[in-house]
């Protein structure tokens, strides 16, 4: 098992910037992907970048590539996601996920899931 806890985020003014920060514990050895995800009211969840735990090989969807930045720290057992150019549509509950896996930003191919944090962008 894994078991992740998501922090960092808050409220920010369009064109602003946040840090969310996913902790790891558990059998961090069955871990290959780590990915963010999010999911607005009324909408489905979706993902938003991943990276490979072991390597640097990241992945971003189209909505954030370029203003989000997906990194990892392998001695603190952290993955973070930089978000710049904050957006109101970025609005939503974002999600840390892991898979034991090397996949993409699909939700069923996560095994485990954190409980989120709010992001909320105002215009």
């Amino acid at each position: 098992q894994v078991q992740l806890e998501e922090s960092g985020g808050g409220s920010v003014q369009a064109g602003g910037s946040l840090r969310l920060s996913c902790a790891a514990s558990g059998d961090l050895g069955s871990r290959r992907t780590t990915g963010w995800f999010r999911q607005a009211p009324g909408k489905e969840r979706e993902g938003v970048a991943r990276i490979y735990n072991f390597g640097t090989n990241t992945y971003y969807a189209d909505s954030v590539e370029g203003r989000f930045t997906i990194s990892q720290d392998n001695a603190k057992n952290t993955v973070s996601l930089q978000m710049n150019s904050l957006q109101p549509e970025d609005s939503a509950m974002y999600y840390c996920a892991a898979s034991r896996g090397y996949v993409g930003l699909r939700t069923y191919d996560y095994n485990y899931w954190g409980q989120g944090t709010q992001v909320t962008v105002s215009s």
